[in-house]
C-alpha cells in the first residue's frame, strides 16, 4: 500500500469513528448528561446514596419522580443498589386506582420491584396528613425489607423533590413570615428515623429538566388531576407565581433554590451557637429559661435564642412574627404573660422566668 492510500485509509477511518460513536451513544439509553451530573453529586456526598444499600423510591408517576426512577435504575449497577418501588395512592380522584395498575404493570415489565398502599380518604384530608400517612407507610416498608436481608438493609428513602420543589417552599415560607431555618428547608438529606434517612437527589434538577429526560428516555408521564387544583396553596405557586419569576428571569426557580442550600449551611453554624447560647440562659426547670440572662443579650440574639429553644422543646410551627412578639412581650419591664402556639403550647413568662408547657399533657 502506497503512502497515499495509507493516509486515505486513515482519513476514512477517522470520519467513520464520530458516526459510529454518534450511533453508538444514541442506542446506549443508560447513560446522559443528566446521568453525569447526578453521578457526580454523588461522588460530592458518598452519605446521601450509599454503596451496597436498598434505596426505596417514592413513585408518584409523575414527571420528577419517573425522571427519578429512570436515572436510579440506570445507576444501581454502578453502585450496586437494591432498588424498590412504593406507591401510594391517596385516592383523592377517580384515576387513581387505574394509574396505580398501569404504574405496577411498567415496572413489573421493566422488572422492578413494586410496592404500594391504598389511603383511606379520611387520613390524608389534607396535604399535611397525606405527607405523614406516606412517611409512615415509607418506613414500615423500609423496617420490612430490611428485616428480609439484614445483610442489605433499606437505609434510604427517595423522592422526587426537585429545586422547583424547594423554590415553591420557600415562596410558601416568605409568604408566612418564616425565620432563616424555614428558608433552608427541603435539605438534600435528613434523618426520619434510625439508619433510615430521607434522600433528595433530584434537587440538583428543576422542574423543565425532569421533564426533558422523561422525553429524552420516552418515559410515561402519569398526570395527577390533584395538581391542577390551584387552591392547594403549592399548585398556586407552581402555576402562577414561578412562572412568572421564570419568565422575568429565567431559571429563577433553580437560583432561589440554590439560596436555600446556602442557607442550609449558615443555619447549622447558628443552631450550634444557639445550643451553646441556651445552655447559658438555662432556668432551673429544663423548659425553663432565664429571663434575666436572655434581657442582658441583645435582640437580634434573643431572637435566635427563642427560636432554637422552642423548636428543641418540640414547637414544630413558629414564625418570625410571634418569635417577635415573644421577644418584645419578654424583654425588660414589661409584666407577666403568656402567648398560645402551634400544637397546644402554651409560652409564659413571669419576672424570673420564662417557660413552655403543653396543654395537652
Amino acid at each position: 500500500m502506497t503512502l497515499t492510500q495509507q493516509k486515505n485509509l486513515k482519513n476514512a477511518i477517522r470520519a467513520l469513528k464520530p458516526k459510529q460513536m454518534s450511533q453508538s451513544t444514541k442506542n446506549d439509553r443508560s447513560w446522559s448528561k443528566w446521568h453525569m451530573r447526578l453521578h457526580k453529586r454523588l461522588k460530592q456526598n458518598k452519605s446521601l446514596l450509599p454503596i451496597n444499600s436498598t434505596l426505596i423510591l417514592a413513585i408518584s408517576g409523575g414527571q420528577d419522580s419517573m425522571a427519578l426512577l429512570k436515572l436510579i435504575i440506570d445507576l444501581r449497577r454502578l453502585y450496586k443498589w437494591q432498588v424498590e418501588i412504593w406507591h401510594g395512592d391517596h385516592q383523592w380522584h377517580s384515576k387513581s386506582k387505574k394509574i396505580e395498575e398501569e404504574l405496577k404493570l411498567w415496572c413489573l415489565n421493566k422488572q422492578i420491584s413494586f410496592h404500594s398502599n391504598k389511603a383511606k380518604k379520611e387520613v390524608v384530608a389534607n396535604e399535611e396528613k397525606a405527607r405523614n400517612w406516606r412517611y409512615k407507610n415509607l418506613l414500615m416498608k423500609a423496617k420490612f425489607l430490611s428485616s428480609k436481608n439484614i445483610y442489605f438493609p433499606s437505609t434510604r428513602i427517595l423522592t422526587g423533590h426537585t429545586a422547583t420543589d424547594r423554590a415553591e417552599t420557600i415562596i410558601m415560607n416568605l409568604a408566612r413570615g418564616t425565620d432563616l431555618i424555614g428558608l433552608s428547608t427541603l435539605k438534600e438529606q435528613r434523618t426520619l428515623e434510625k439508619n433510615i434517612d430521607l434522600a433528595r437527589p433530584l434537587l440538583i434538577f428543576n422542574r423543565s429538566e425532569t421533564l426533558e429526560i422523561c422525553k429524552e428516555f420516552n418515559l410515561p408521564i402519569w398526570i395527577d388531576p390533584s395538581n391542577e387544583n390551584i387552591n392547594l396553596t403549592r399548585n398556586k405557586i407552581r402555576k402562577e407565581i414561578l412562572p412568572i419569576l421564570n419568565s422575568i428571569h429565567k431559571g429563577a426557580d433553580s437560583r432561589i433554590a440554590s439560596v436555600a442550600n446556602r442557607l442550609e449551611g449558615f443555619s447549622k453554624d447558628q443552631q450550634s451557637f444557639a445550643k451553646i447560647a441556651i445552655e447559658f440562659c438555662q432556668g432551673e426547670e429544663i423548659n425553663s429559661l432565664s429571663r434575666q440572662k436572655l434581657i442582658n443579650l441583645t435582640n437580634s440574639i434573643r431572637k435566635i435564642i427563642l427560636f432554637n429553644w422552642l423548636k428543641m422543646l418540640g414547637v414544630t410551627r413558629v414564625t418570625a412574627l410571634q418569635i417577635e412578639e415573644i421577644n418584645t412581650k419578654t424583654s425588660q419591664k414589661n409584666p407577666p404573660g403568656t402567648i398560645h402556639l402551634h400544637g397546644d403550647f402554651l409560652i409564659g413568662w413571669n419576672k424570673e422566668t420564662i417557660y413552655i408547657s403543653n396543654k395537652t399533657k
